[in-house]
């Protein structure tokens, strides 16, 4: 049996005006034998794929590819991507999804096939950059990486050699990566990392970490029998592509969905029920729901008597009470008594029933309640750490912690890589980023260094911004221009930038660091109730090597001169220490080749062999472990 393709009317009616040629003699290509469809391309084929190009139509023309693994860069989910290279061309022509990735498996968002455009960007730099006028006057130099490495690795060094390690920092706005930066400024004994996270999902994360020490949620939203979410989760929330697929998976299981969002958005539109709460009311809702649970006895009483501090809380706050479980629940009733569902209805904006009914799909779940808030109310409102809080709240009443269909802390489904190498910690504390008269910071005050620096409570020698903008980002932007501009405060600005920005305007380099598909990082989120890793490898390097091509670095193969961090940091860090004084080299030298510096293949081969799994997976292919990486993309 054969499938052949009809001509519509439109096509009809196209040829006979003769707007498109004739295609009946060519519909015998078009026919499909009798199997199965493949939706992707099947690995064993990815060197050597041929399809039609669908840009060349009405033509038939067909273009051989080779199609190499990588992951997205354009939101945290890290989904796998497949890069088809143009063998006549040697250019990246498209993106698609990778089907091998555990946790996006084969499906993107706009964002991930959207690379393409920012490595085609005519806009984007492609060279490094060094300053030649006034800081902030756009007038710029094209100089050679040794130029750059050379002077920035100077200054570095000549600051760890008068022990003043507080004045260089690393500022970075999405990691993309795992551990890899924080290694580089641990080896270079400094207390430098800085982030974008006290504006971004600070909030959220202190709200957990006070239940477990884990800052972030996992949960099973697949396996749920009742998901609450705190934000449009499904469209723009942490993890976006991942979580929807398998909230929508949950949903045609049967799972009830709860969303608490004052906007109509397209998961609240899909919601069994939509709570429109007021902006930072969502902790008197939640504890109403609390509240409901408790008073009906539908808690976990097993998990709760297990897990919770509740013989601590008696003998310090009720010190006259027997220490019993019962009493405990009798005064935790008493503490949450003022929060009924008439309450919560008058602060929050919505129905009396609503919150009534919410409170019954979260107790019939019990054990399969899976829950998610990320940045949204957490991080928008003065007091939002409480909504994280108060949300896990309800999963530690119904011990729906660490379950199946249950939310789990973050740690457990997020994998964590064996380094070649591991540091000392560093001997400095550094006040610009945790000043001692905020004990409780949770992540670095990242939106107080411009008013630090202002108030002379310290200087930066070499001051990285990687992926960062806060002149943009940050609510008080002019402040940091005031900083970013006065050369007395940050002497050497340094900016590991694609693509220009607000902030890079004001640095003295502008170094080009490649896109998803011209950098090398390890991936790992909690997206689902799995462990898994993937790899971002540099498309056109990997097709150079399938291709005999050897390649040193990076930025040999990429658009003209943009490199990669991983690659930047391990020849940066070996010249600070070029006599070896400051202990520095130790730290990046290769595990398989005694005394000699580390390449970036040694980096990710010995990552990669230290993954519980992986070298036996591998080995029945008769790969080692990073070619194994290369080949699928994730683990």
């Amino acid at each position: 049996m054969t499938t052949s393709l009809k001509k519509s009317l439109i096509e009809k009616a196209c040829e006979s005006l003769g707007i498109i040629e004739t295609i009946e003699p060519n519909l015998g290509d078009l026919h499909v034998s009798e199997g199965d469809f493949s939706k992707y391309p099947p690995p064993e084929q990815w060197h050597d794929w041929t399809e039609y190009d669908a840009g060349a139509w009405p033509r038939r023309e067909k273009k051989n590819y080779s199609i190499v693994p990588t992951t997205c860069f354009n939101c945290e989910s890290a989904c796998g991507m497949l890069a088809y290279v143009d063998k006549e061309s040697g250019n990246v022509r498209k993106f698609e999804g990778n089907p091998h990735h555990p946790a996006s498996r084969g499906r993107t968002c706009a964002k991930g096939p959207a690379t393409i455009n920012q490595i085609n960007d005519e806009e984007r730099i492609l060279y490094p950059l060094k300053r030649k006028g006034k800081r902030g006057a756009g007038q710029w130099e094209q100089v050679p990486w040794k130029v750059a490495l050379d002077d920035i690795a100077g200054r570095i060094h000549n600051s760890l050699k008068a022990k003043r390690h507080n004045s260089v920092v690393y500022h970075v706005g999405r990691p993309g990566h795992e551990g890899y930066a924080e290694r580089v400024i641990q080896a270079w004994g400094v207390d430098g990392h800085n982030s974008h996270t006290n504006i971004c999902s600070a909030g959220a994360r202190i709200g957990y970490a006070l239940w477990h020490f884990f800052d972030r949620p996992s949960p099973d939203h697949a396996n749920a029998k009742a998901i609450l979410l705190i934000s449009s989760h499904l469209e723009t929330g942490h993890y976006f592509n991942p979580h929807a697929q398998r909230i929508i998976e949950g949903m045609m299981n049967g799972a009830k969905l709860i969303v608490m969002d004052p906007r109509l958005s397209n998961t609240a539109s899909m919601a069994d029920i939509w709570l429109p709460t007021y902006p930072g009311s969502e902790a008197a809702v939640l504890l109403a729901m609390a509240k409901i649970i408790l008073d009906k006895g539908q808690y976990d009483r097993q998990f709760m008597e297990t897990w919770v501090n509740w013989h601590d809380y008696l003998q310090k706050v009720h010190p006259g009470d027997a220490v019993t479980f019962d009493n405990f629940i009798n005064r935790i009733k008493e503490e949450y008594a003022e929060f009924t569902p008439q309450f919560a209805a008058q602060e929050a904006g919505v129905e009396v029933e609503k919150i009534v009914e919410s409170a019954r799909h979260i107790s019939e779940a019990g054990t399969r309640l899976a829950t998610h808030n990320w940045r949204s109310a957490g991080s928008g409102n003065l007091g939002g750490w409480q909504v994280a809080r108060c949300l896990h709240f309800l999963n530690v009443l119904t011990g729906s912690v660490g379950t199946e269909g249950g939310t789990s802390p973050s740690g457990w489904n997020k994998f964590k890589p064996t380094f070649f190498d591991t540091p000392p910690a560093q001997k400095f504390w550094n006040e610009l980023q945790y000043p001692m008269e905020y004990p409780l910071a949770h992540h670095e005050l990242s939106f107080l260094l411009p008013h630090f620096l202002k108030d002379g409570r310290g200087e930066l020698d070499v001051y990285f911004t990687r992926v960062f903008n806060p002149v943009w980002t940050y609510p008080d932007g002019f402040s940091w221009i005031e900083a970013l501009r006065d050369e007395s405060k940050i002497k050497c600005h340094v900016a590991l930038t694609p693509t220009w920005n607000e902030t890079a305007y004001w640095a003295d380099y502008v170094l080009p660091m490649g896109h998803a598909s011209e950098r090398h990082d390890l991936n790992s989120y909690e997206t689902h109730s799995a462990v898994w890793i993937a790899f971002r490898q540099p498309v056109l390097r990997e097709y150079a090597r399938r291709d005999g091509r050897e390649v040193k670095f990076t930025h040999e193969v990429n658009p003209g001169e943009v490199w990669e961090e991983d690659e930047f940091w391990i020849e940066l860090s070996w010249k600070i220490d070029p006599d070896e004084s400051l202990g520095i080299r130790d730290h990046f030298k290769s595990p398989y080749r005694q005394g000699e510096k580390i390449n970036i293949d040694e980096y990710y081969q010995y990552i990669f062999e230290n993954v519980p799994g992986l070298p036996e997976s591998a080995q029945d292919e008769n790969l080692s472990p990073l070619e194994y990486m290369r080949k699928y993309g994730a683990f």
